[in-house]
């Protein structure tokens, strides 16, 4: 089956073109798999909280919250919920992942150095991925800082730290109106600002086919282009709208055996708990509790009160992260399309802004916030407190047609998104745009303007007393206010400012007034970056130098002893000498560890925290640069291809490609890549087969066994010749038309909890065999389902003379794909108490047999084989290869 082709540009990246839909998904997902296999499998991990098991113990912190946040269960619920379409859609990327990782393609290097291989994708794989990407994004762990703050130097010092943690801001984008009188067409520029990942987290991408033509972003791991997209005639882009979302509850819990309650407005109430265990590369597992309480998973304990902490967000609380949204986004011709799409956007909460060729721009926001008392966006607040619940409404998210020009920079915007949160960024960012724009300047050189405004540090300077200052500290002071306050790489001024601010903020974090900040910390080692004392400090230093005074401390004399420090050693190197780029990455190979460092050794930088040119770095802490724009792009609506975009490192995630890196001289420089017109054509994928192969196994003495996904459509008339038959009546559907059969497996086949594959031995088809969820299934209605069950169904079909021993092979070799999922914990099956042949192999495939229960349609058999029993019962074959895991 031709579902179309993946061509390349000359920068290397992928232009995806189907001949549907679905076939856009579907290439799109074999695309990022083959060239992003290990970033895509490491977050697919992360998201399951099984990243320790492949990477070790460092991995563990992660692991621990994932699993206490329930972001993969999260994720399922989501899924379940979206439209038939979208899943369908969806399924299609998920199809394209598992086909790329599935085939004989070179695989990543890391995977070669730890020893290990992808494992294949869920269909709520994506939306794991990407909440992965965005739930430390929001507002939470800003409350952590809080509470910290108010339990350390009370609740007036709060203030002090008014500037958002290390993940919220950074990012710009505006947009100007088109002229109709003059001609001049609409425009929207920008940069979003994450942390600096090698592969980067955008991947430049175009995705076309008969219904659409959109270039953009894409995360990889997840189809289409949710944050940046010019789709010819309209085009999008989003900041984060630094909304309140997300909230803290402390959760006074008992506990009785193994029956934990939580204390509720009209008493105590028990909560979910479950015990898993996360593997961990040369090491023990750990045990980790999984509790979830009305409000939310809890996913840490405050350790000074013992209360524990459950996280609420709209995502869990809905079962919907926004992804249909996805779909009609890539269909959108003008910004009502747009805005109509957005509307099922859930989280993170947005800023967009929107322009079409008719030279509209809209602004908007999109996402979910909860009403809610104003106690809960500060900090977290007691569980068993109904004042605060959540009101069953969202706050209503407001639009405006924009005349002139629209800025977005995290800012406070009265109107927009002011109402919305309680923390936002300094307004200069968003007038230093303003004030560029207003002067004609191009985009890209407003990308990279690295002027900052440092009023209250230039302040707290020119109130130093030169009286009390050596001669050396002087001619400093002197040099930093002549300064032009411009961040430049080369600059020996801004190198001197900035080695006089780290002085200063090490001796501020040092200040007797501010040490009770330097207890321990009350939460789980993962929110550190949030809760570090000198890192807030570094990051607020404005905020601290000019609130200091309400606790009665002058921060003049730190000044001048920085001054003085920095004046009596070397001469201070430039700027871009201290900001060095420092790119975060999972160095699991010796050779991609060693691109990495020459990078942190090598690349120097311009910007800074306050400049639109964001390259964040930590005064006092560390000048070099982990945090900055993640992308640039220039999206113009009367002509795609005059626009450009750029990431920092290049298309490629391997680092043997010529396009892992050769983006990043332009990145650095402030020059763009222009927009895909031309394309080279490069090998298609291998789409003549039309089945998902998921499973691998030679059987010995009986030969090649393997699992493909059943396509309900091609493969409906076998399958129908096998369950009419009357030695298939247990399956109960000896009168199914093929139709019948189709529908009932289509119906299967969207259930994000069932699945169907084809057994095939060597290469002929042999059986139908399902897995499913037995708490998604009647059957879990009839027993105690426990976490790890997985139920199995078995219709074997392999002709007039099977070799003997087959059945029972072939159950094993199902056995052995099915707990290939380490949290498969036990087999759960439920024949007809009749079918006395399928019980009989049961016995002799080790099950045990539980108590006969009633089915909808039948009287059932409840059976069990653990994986314990069943590893001491089997081996895999000495042969065996398998090609994914379930």
């Amino acid at each position: 089956m031709n579902r179309g082709t993946i061509v390349l540009d000359g920068w290397g990246i992928p232009h995806v073109r189907g001949n549907s839909a679905d076939d856009v998904a579907y290439l799109q997902g074999y695309s990022a798999a083959t060239d992003r296999a290990w970033q895509i499998q490491v977050e697919k991990w992360r998201s399951e909280g099984r990243l320790a098991e492949h990477v070790g113990a460092g991995e563990l912190p992660w692991d621990r919250f994932s699993r206490r946040a329930r972001l993969d269960d999260t994720a399922r619920r989501c899924f379940a919920r979206l439209s038939p379409r979208t899943r369908r859609w969806i399924k299609s990327y998920v199809d394209g992942v598992n086909a790329a990782l599935a085939g004989p393609g070179p695989r990543a290097s890391e995977f070669e150095a730890l020893g290990c291989a992808p494992d294949r994708w869920r269909p709520w794989s994506p939306l794991g991925v990407f909440l992965v990407q965005h739930v430390l994004f929001g507002t939470f762990p800003n409350k952590l800082w809080r509470a910290h703050v108010t339990a350390t130097l009370g609740p007036d010092a709060v203030d002090l730290f008014a500037f958002e943690g290390p993940a919220g801001s950074g990012s710009n984008a505006w947009a100007v109106a088109g002229d109709p009188g003059t001609g001049r067409p609409a425009l929207i520029a920008g940069d979003p600002h994450r942390l600096l990942e090698l592969p980067g987290i955008y991947q430049q991408t175009r995705l076309s086919c008969p219904e659409f033509d959109v270039v953009g972003f894409a995360f990889p791991g997840v189809p289409g282009l949710p944050h940046f997209g010019h789709a010819g005639s309209v085009a999008w882009a989003i900041t984060n709208a630094m909304a309140d979302y997300q909230d803290l509850y402390l959760e006074e819990l008992r506990r009785r055996g193994d029956l934990v309650e939580a204390r509720e407005p009209t008493g105590w109430a028990p909560v979910a708990r479950t015990v898993e265990h996360i593997a961990v590369r040369d090491a023990h597992s750990e045990t980790v509790e999984i509790l979830e309480t009305a409000r939310g998973p809890v996913i840490d304990t405050d350790r000074g009160s013992g209360a524990g902490l459950s996280l609420r967000t709209p995502a869990r609380v809905d079962g919907d992260l926004g992804f249909d949204a996805l779909l009609p986004l890539l269909r959108a011709r003008r910004v009502d399309d747009v805005a109509a799409a957005l509307r099922h956007w859930v989280e993170p909460v947005n800023s967009v802004l929107v322009a079409d060729s008719t030279g509209a721009v809209r602004q908007l926001v999109a996402g979910r916030v909860p009403v809610r008392d104003e106690r809960c966006r500060r900090e977290p607040v007691p569980a068993w407190d109904p004042r605060f619940r959540w009101a069953p409404a969202v706050a209503s998210m407001p639009a405006s047609e924009v005349v002139g020009v629209a800025v977005h920079a995290n800012d406070r915007r009265p109107g927009d998104v002011a109402e919305l949160g309680a923390d936002f960024c300094p307004p200069h960012r968003a007038a230093r745009i303003r004030d560029l724009l207003a002067e004609g300047t191009p985009a890209p050189i407003v990308h990279v303007d690295t002027h900052v405004p440092n009023a209250t540090l230039r302040g707290l300077l020119d109130r130093l007393s030169t009286w009390d200052l050596s001669p050396a500290a002087v001619r400093l002071r002197h040099r930093l206010l002549a300064w032009d306050r411009r961040m430049a790489a080369d600059s020996a001024d801004a190198g001197a400012f900035a080695a006089w601010r780290a002085a200063l903020a090490r001796r501020l974090g040092a200040h007797p007034a501010l040490a009770p900040l330097r207890a321990p910390s009350r939460y789980d080692e993962l929110f550190s970056p949030w809760t570090d004392p000198a890192t807030r400090i570094g990051l607020a230093l404005d905020g601290v130098v000019a609130g200091l005074l309400r606790l009665g401390v002058d921060a003049a004399p730190a000044g001048a002893e920085a001054l003085e420090e920095v004046a009596a050693g070397p001469d201070p190197c430039t700027w871009g000498e201290r900001h060095l780029l420092h790119p975060i990455h999972l160095g699991v190979h010796p050779a991609v560890a060693a691109a990495v460092a020459g990078m942190r050794e090598q690349v120097r930088l311009a910007g800074d925290n306050d400049a639109v040119l964001a390259t964040s770095s930590v005064p006092g802490v560390s000048d070099a640069c982990w945090r900055g724009p993640v992308a640039r792009y220039v999206w113009d609506l009367g002509d795609r291809a005059a626009g450009g975009w750029v990431v920092p490192f290049g298309a490629a995630g391997n680092a043997a490609d010529p396009h892992f890196a050769d983006q990043l001289p332009l990145w650095t420089s402030g020059a763009l890549v222009p927009l895909p017109t031309a394309t080279v054509p490069t090998d298609p994928p291998p789409f003549e087969e039309d089945h998902a192969m998921v499973f691998e196994e030679q059987l010995p003495g009986l030969g090649r066994l393997t699992l493909t996904v059943l396509d309900p459509a091609s493969d409906a008339g076998l399958v129908h010749g096998w369950v009419t038959q009357r030695r298939a009546a247990f399956w109960g559907m000896l009168d199914h038309s093929v139709d019948d059969v189709r529908e009932t497996y289509e119906f299967v086949d969207g259930l994000p909890t069932h699945h169907a594959f084809l057994v095939r031995l060597d290469d002929r088809p042999i059986g139908l065999f399902q897995s499913y969820e037995p708490d998604a299934d009647p059957v879990g209605e009839r027993y105690p389902v426990k976490p790890g069950d997985v139920g199995m169904h078995l219709l074997m079909a392999p002709g007039k003379r099977p070799p003997s021993g087959l059945t029972v092979a072939v159950g094993a070799a199902l056995a052995r794909f099915l707990f290939r999922d380490p949290a498969a914990t036990r087999l759960v099956v439920e024949p007809d108490v009749r079918n006395h042949l399928a019980l009989r192999r049961l016995t002799l495939s080790g099950f045990s047999f539980d108590e006969e229960i009633e089915m909808p349609d039948k009287r059932a058999q409840l059976a069990f084989l653990t994986r314990e029993r069943f590893e001491n019962l089997y081996a895999a074959p000495a042969e065996s290869a398998l090609r994914s895991g379930r």
